[in-house]
Formats: structure tokens, C-alpha cells, sequence
């Protein structure tokens, strides 16, 4: 025997079970799934332009978009005119302006715009 081979631990080999090549496999996926996720951010920021844009056409609106308060919807409402933003309940809306009466100007999660009802708003 050489120098090297004497001083060699042996190590048992252990197979290895296809659920664990499986799970590798997907844990490969979820790596890779990392650059959908820009893309999905680049969409959704395309929407929230599209929305806006839509929103300043509709409202007539070409103040800046302040966030004035965040708000939570009490209960769930539909919107009866195009202006109106369907609301559920428990959702939080982002306050961007107060009109005459009783409506404000809202934007949802999804970047919709629309009118609500401080009735049914409540705020923190």
C-alpha cells in the first residue's frame, strides 16, 4: 500500500430514495421560479399605470396621488355606477382624496379606483 491509501477513511455509500430526487427536482423549480417573479412585478406595475391612467381619463383628476390615509372596508359593497369601487369586507383601501358629501376617492390592492362611501370606511 501507498501513503495515501493508508490514511483513507472508508465511507458507506448510501442510496439515495427517488422521493428525495423528486424533491430535489422542485426545489430546482422553485429556484428557477425567481425570474417569473420580476416579470409578474413588471405586469403588475403595467396595470397599476394602465389603472391610473384610466383613473385620471374617468375622474378628470391631474392632481398628484397622495395617499391621505389607509382605510378598512366594514362590509362589503357593490358599486352601482362606474365611478363606485366595489368593496368587501375587511380590505384595505388607500384614502387619495375627499370630495363633496359623503364619498372619498379610493384605490384598491389591485390599483382600482373609485368612490366609497365614508359610511362605510372605517378608520384607524
Amino acid at each position: 500500500r501507498g501513503k495515501d491509501e493508508k490514511h483513507k477513511v472508508w465511507m458507506p455509500k448510501f442510496r439515495v430514495v427517488r422521493e428525495h430526487k423528486d424533491k430535489r427536482r422542485s426545489s430546482d423549480d422553485v429556484e428557477r421560479n425567481i425570474f417569473k417573479f420580476k416579470k409578474s412585478s413588471e405586469e403588475k406595475s403595467r396595470k397599476m399605470e394602465k389603472e391610473e391612467k384610466l383613473f385620471r381619463e374617468t375622474f378628470m383628476y391631474d392632481k398628484e396621488i397622495r395617499v391621505l390615509a389607509t382605510a378598512t372596508a366594514g362590509r362589503s359593497v357593490p358599486s352601482r355606477r362606474r365611478a363606485d369601487l366595489p368593496v368587501t369586507a375587511g380590505e384595505q383601501l388607500d384614502v387619495i382624496d375627499a370630495v363633496q358629501g359623503h364619498a372619498v376617492i379610493c384605490r384598491n390592492a389591485q390599483g382600482r379606483y373609485g368612490y366609497v362611501l365614508v359610511e362605510h370606511l372605517n378608520f384607524r
